[in-house]
Parts: structure tokens; C-alpha cells; sequence
């Protein structure tokens, strides 16, 4: 399971929405190995004045936060920020620079869905990878 937020300013933000979702989607499939049906995508478009941003980045600045289940490997999640900042640069035209990432993990006891708490849930995907 993984639930991603997706956070810049609206101007810039809201046009690329589904393209960048697109690849998002392309990254988290390949590196966590997660079935094309599971998306799960926040968008959080922000007045300018609303986000307040490094020296040093554009109005293209973006924030990602992916929160998911812990037991992913160092490697596959390297991978994925890896993938997530090159095809987002060259597919989006996102610089690097305007990137920021973040993978915040818990355990299965600590999510809940499809009614049931997370460690009850037969996936059909592995989480150890």
C-alpha cells in the first residue's frame, strides 16, 4: 500500500496533474513492483504566497511524499526517488533542483483499508522487495 501527496504551486501545478501522476504511477510500478491498479494520488495546489520554497527553485517547485508500508529494501527505495527524479525531469521538464522527495514508512498494523487493519490484508503485490 502507498498513498502519495503531491504538492506546488496551482499555477504550474494543474496543468501537468495527469501527465505527472502518469509517471509517478510508471515509477512506483516499476521500482515497488506495484499492480497498474493501484493508484493512489493526492494533489495539493497551492496559492504562490502558500508555499514558501528554498532559495534557488522555481514556481515549478513540487513536493513528494509517499507514505507507505514498511519493507522495502534501501536499493528498491533509492530506486524509486532515482526514477521518480530523472523521468519527472525528462518527461515533465521538472528540473531536478525543483524536486523534493520524502518516503515516510509504517507498519501494516498501522494502516487500514478495505476495512480491515493492514497486517490482516492478503495483498496482491510483495512488500519486501
Amino acid at each position: 500500500m502507498a498513498q502519495i501527496k503531491i504538492y506546488g504551486i496551482k499555477d504550474h501545478l494543474n496543468p501537468i496533474k495527469r501527465p505527472l501522476s502518469d509517471v509517478i504511477h510508471e515509477c512506483v510500478v516499476e521500482a515497488l513492483q506495484f499492480p497498474q491498479d493501484k493508484r493512489a494520488h493526492r494533489f495539493f495546489s497551492m496559492e504562490k504566497e502558500d508555499l514558501f520554497a528554498p532559495s534557488g527553485r522555481s514556481d515549478a517547485y513540487t513536493i513528494i511524499e509517499i507514505s507507505m508500508i514498511t519493507g522495502r529494501e534501501t536499493a528498491t527505495k533509492k530506486k524509486l526517488i532515482r526514477l521518480l527524479f530523472d523521468r519527472i525531469q525528462e518527461q515533465i521538464g521538472i528540473a531536478h533542483q525543483d524536486i523534493e522527495i520524502c518516503i515516510y514508512e509504517s507498519p501494516a498494523c498501522n494502516w487500514g483499508f478495505r476495512g480491515m487493519h493492514g497486517d490482516e490484508v492478503t495483498l496482491n503485490y510483495q512488500i519486501n522487495v
